[in-house]
């Protein structure tokens, strides 16, 4: 505090900083808001050594998940160990160089601890570079020695300076694009499964342009949700475990799914359960090697835009039949009606969580994002709020985090100041972490929370 703290005070008018009410909490909400931004911009979550670092454990682990860059600078023991052990200090008994800081490293994707000043001169734009790598992006933390906070080094102006990141955009290789295309073109009934990663790509339009040009069914995971309108001519809804009926009967039917940003988690597959036929095979496109490469699939390693503008030209005028769209239509059709029914007016006298979504959903505007986390209300609001306009549906479901939905959504709404943003959280949540209600008054970001108590 008498180091970082007083450097934060004397310079807010170029680094503005927000109180939350508890570390994890603080940092949740910075790592939603930068899923909001697609990863083009990114919170610094600090806190003393003790109590405050561990807190923000989960939330690195909710970063490291969902693939989602946030800095975390939490204070740590004196380097020179003159005041050895200090306040809020865990000791190990044989090892004097480990503090609880280290419990960051398998949860981050850069960790370094600062014991000398100059050090930053090396670490901070590594640390930098791996939020901004599509591939490896995730969050990274510099644990910052309570004494080197307080030293002085003749720092080189160069380092100051303002300079414009560019995010890269790795172009897919010409013979893993030439192998998909060739996998795509033999096969019969193909769906696409849209993940997050086409956010992070803006890649929405291209998802769009293939599907309709090549004539295939989009299917979402919940991650991917809304990066394709309900009424989208080639929308089928979410897959897997949280999915609907109609992209679960197509995946059992389908005998190649193509995978476009997503880490094909098992609520996406349904633990591979969900795939029934005898000749199914996989083409997945990522940038992430290790995301592309997993289960036996055809993997194109490129970004999504640039890879399915790519693919579609190496499968020039080849369409799906029109008897498997048609039987998306139908199998859509059948579910929608059975949602809207479900989720109708009821005269019950304890409504489902099902019905209470739909009463928000039938009076929202088609721009208002809702968001959710942890708990049964992810597949409702997934299979509810089928989205009316592009990104209006924000969760974090590689974790599963509760208590993300009140400072989640927080963060949705400081990256999202003119749209109505709606949480919807259970009342196990909402007991665990409500005190970011008054982080969001304080800091004049409007919330509209939905609980749902099921006792």
């Amino acid at each position: 505090v008498a180091c970082l703290g007083q450097a934060l005070q004397e310079n807010q008018d170029k680094i503005p900083t927000f109180r939350g009410h508890h570390e994890q909490n603080m940092a949740l909400t910075g790592i939603a808001y930068a899923r909001a931004k697609r990863r083009k911009q990114f919170f610094v979550a600090t806190s003393s050594v003790g109590p405050g670092s561990t807190n923000m454990v989960t939330a690195s682990a909710v970063a490291m998940s969902n693939r989602l860059p946030i800095l975390f600078l939490p204070g740590d023991t004196y380097a020179n160990r003159i005041p050895d052990p200090v306040l809020q200090q865990v000791e190990h008994f044989n090892n004097p160089g480990i503090t609880q800081n280290d419990a960051f490293k398998p949860v981050t994707k850069y960790f370094d601890r600062i014991t000398r000043p100059e050090q930053i001169l090396q670490t901070l734009p590594q640390a930098i570079q791996i939020m901004l790598d599509p591939a490896d992006c995730g969050p990274a933390c510099l644990s910052l020695s309570q004494d080197v906070q307080g030293e002085i080094y003749e720092y080189p102006e160069e380092f100051f300076k303002e300079r414009v990141h560019v995010i890269r955009r790795p172009r897919p290789d010409d013979f893993q694009i030439k192998e998909a295309a060739e996998k795509i073109k033999n096969s019969i009934n193909p769906i696409l499964i849209s993940g997050g990663g086409v956010f992070y790509s803006d890649a929405m339009d291209d998802l769009s342009n293939f599907a309709t040009k090549h004539n295939i069914p989009v299917t979402q995971t919940v991650m991917g949700y809304s990066t394709m309108k309900r009424d989208h001519s080639h929308f089928v809804g979410p897959i897997g475990g949280l999915g609907g009926k109609a992209a679960n009967n197509l995946a059992k039917k389908t005998d190649l799914a193509i995978a476009v940003g997503t880490k094909l988690a098992d609520f996406t597959t349904g633990s591979w359960a969900n795939f029934e036929n005898p000749n199914f095979s996989l083409v997945n496109i990522n940038v992430s090697r290790f995301d592309a490469n997993k289960h036996m699939a055809r993997s194109v390693i490129g970004d999504a835009k640039v890879t399915l503008q790519e693919l579609s030209n190496a499968l020039g005028n080849w369409k799906a039949s029109n008897d498997w769209y048609d039987l998306s239509r139908k199998e859509l059709n059948s579910w929608n009606e059975y949602v809207d029914k479900e989720s109708g007016p009821t005269n019950q006298e304890l409504p489902s969580y099902a019905h209470a979504v739909g009463a928000i959903y039938r009076n929202a505007d088609p721009t208002d994002i809702a968001v959710t986390a942890a708990g049964g209300l992810v597949g409702e609001v997934v299979q509810v709020w089928r989205p009316k306009e592009l990104n209006t549906h924000e969760t974090e479901w590689g974790f599963s985090c509760m208590s993300y939905e009140i400072s989640g959504a927080l963060g949705i709404k400081m990256a999202n100041p003119d749209k109505e943003v709606i949480a919807f959280i259970g009342d196990g949540s909402y007991l665990l972490f409500n005190s970011d209600i008054y982080s969001s008054v304080i800091t004049n970001n409007k919330l509209i929370i939905i609980v749902c108590d099921n006792g």
